[in-house]
């Protein structure tokens, strides 16, 4: 795992994320809520697992998981996944499935920031993070 995702990051933009939560089947209310809220997101190593946690005054999540062993994950958004997540160079790739479909996830760091790429069927999303 790079070190370089140890840290805390805090949310300073978003492009194409609404779009995005649609094509998920995210309802409207839920997506309003996630349009206007900027997370906290707390990448750590605790023994051999990397532990994500996402903070936000709407809702607070967290996974733990060694890198390239399948998981059990329940989304922010309540949908039920099998995810792997794995690193791809420098990338931090996480892959989520859930009844046929298929999310992607990759987090890329860049001296003080990191760009989250998300990614379902034909739709493209990003989130840039600095460091607190």
């Amino acid at each position: 795992m790079a070190d370089a995702f140890c840290a805390t990051w805090k949310l300073v933009d978003s492009e194409n994320f609404d779009e995005y939560m649609k094509a998920l089947g995210v309802g409207f209310a839920t997506r309003q809520v996630g349009n206007v809220t900027k997370p906290t997101v707390i990448i750590s190593q605790e023994g051999g697992k990397v532990v994500v946690k996402t903070q936000s005054t709407f809702k607070n999540t967290e996974i733990s998981f060694k890198l390239g062993e399948e998981f059990d994950e329940t989304t922010a958004d309540d949908r039920v996944c099998k995810s792997i997540v794995t690193m791809d160079g420098d990338k931090l790739v996480h892959v989520q499935k859930w009844d046929g479909k298929e999310n992607t996830l990759s987090r890329e760091v860049t001296g003080d920031k990191m760009v989250m790429n998300l990614s379902f069927e034909d739709i493209k999303a990003s989130r840039s993070y600095e460091k607190a």
